[in-house]
């Protein structure tokens, strides 16, 4: 009998250990499979995380180059522009159209200062490159081969004269602007005539104040 009940016993104890062994097994097992999910789930944020780096590193360099090569933003200072642009408004100068083609008469440039200092000036292309631009008697007179004897430029968006007495003839690459507002512009009456080379591109759209959005197109003249 002491026999039997000792092989017995050997019996459950080898069965518990079984049990023990495979309960390990199980539990190694789902600490696995855990690590394994928790391995994947990392995985998956830093793959996240670095899909977002790139997506801001491109929108950040798409950003970079659409203003630095295609579109600038400008803010408006001064009444030079009046009733055209007033001060404080936000314009977007489109930068790529001037390397495809030369400004035309009417268009809304931005260029560097002819004065040497770091500003920029806004100002409306009237004499182009060639052509001899006479200002005299509050008006503006533009000689060139379809009119040798000169013409009076007619400008239907503002009704003031345009005060001064200037008779210059531009060379290849140079254009006569001006400001709307005749009475309160800095432009080639004072400064002379600008060069291509610093022109930097036309006023394309406004965006602020957002009661005047609008884009722009040049005017139609007489000439």
């Amino acid at each position: 009998m002491p026999r039997k009940k000792k092989q017995q016993k050997t019996t459950v104890n080898f069965l518990e250990e079984l049990e023990a062994s495979e309960r390990k097994q199980e539990e190694t097992e789902d600490d696995k499979i855990v690590a394994q999910r928790e391995r994947s789930l990392l995985s998956s944020i830093g793959l996240f995380f670095l899909e977002l780096i790139k997506v801001a590193l491109l929108a950040g360099i798409t950003i970079g180059l659409v203003r630095y090569f295609l579109f600038k933003p400008f803010y408006e200072k001064g009444q030079s522009m009046e009733p055209t642009f007033y001060e404080h408004e936000y314009l977007i100068i489109d930068e790529i159209t001037y390397r495809l083609r030369t400004p035309e008469r009417g268009e809304v440039v931005v260029f560097k200062s002819p004065t040497g200092d770091d500003n920029f000036y806004l100002k409306r292309v009237i004499g182009l490159p060639g052509e001899r631009v006479r200002v005299d008697e509050c008006k503006v007179i533009i000689y060139n081969t379809d009119y040798p004897q000169g013409t009076v430029i007619e400008e239907g968006y503002f009704n003031t004269c345009t005060p001064g007495s200037v008779n210059v003839t531009l060379g290849p690459n140079q254009y006569f602007v001006l400001g709307d507002n005749r009475n309160a512009s800095l432009d080639s009456r004072r400064f002379g005539a600008i060069d291509e080379n610093d022109i930097i591109g036309r006023t394309w759209f406004r965006g602020w104040p957002f009661t005047r959005i609008t884009t722009f197109e040049k005017p139609e003249y007489n000439l």
